[in-house]
């Protein structure tokens, strides 16, 4: 099989279910942005971190190749059945984010993005599914998209800060504050 198709050559791509939409669309541009995500996500997997963290990260990597293909998705045309989030999946981010949490400071300042290499991956990650969620929530006002894929979203941009912060912490890395010029 080879990879290239050509089909796309003139602007145009498929969605599951064969409808034929501009590559610009707003559905390619939602799971193209949760892919981008995914791809961070693994870049955060390369770096020297723990088995815990990476088999969480490995689940998290796995929902978003579900919420992209939900994404992908013709609503009105797709008969493929496509994996689901469930309210576990949703779940699993606010227990560990809770867990991270029992050990962190009390978050009293904004943060800064930074500390060193991983936590830095962790903070772009973030700001890419807060533009994924933001996609989506657009996508969602104009047609269907199962509303645990924004709230799946939502917390895992949560997720995403809370462990850049305890990387930080586990690293014994100072938080860099943001102190605003007043």
């Amino acid at each position: 099989m080879k990879i290239y198709t050509k089909t796309g050559d003139k602007g145009l791509t498929s969605l599951i279910g064969g409808t034929r939409v501009q590559k610009f669309h707003l559905r390619i541009e939602c799971y193209g942005t949760v892919d981008e995500l995914n791809s961070y996500i693994g870049l955060i997997l390369c770096q020297d971190i723990g088995a815990h963290y990476q088999k969480t990260l490995k689940e998290i990597q796995d929902r978003l190749f579900t919420v992209g293909a939900s994404l992908a998705a013709d609503p009105e045309k797709s008969r493929m059945k496509i994996p689901d989030l469930h309210d576990q999946d949703i779940a699993l981010l606010e227990i560990e984010m809770d867990g991270m949490n029992e050990v962190l400071s009390e978050l009293k300042h904004f943060i800064l993005p930074g500390g060193n290499t991983v936590v830095s991956y962790c903070h772009v990650a973030r700001c890419i599914c807060r533009r994924a969620e933001r996609l989506t929530v657009q996508l969602a006002s104009e047609s269907f998209v199962d509303e645990k894929m924004t709230i799946y979203l939502n917390r895992l941009s949560d997720y995403l800060f809370v462990l850049a912060r305890k990387l930080n912490w586990d690293a014994g890395t100072e938080e860099n504050i943001w102190l605003p010029r007043l």
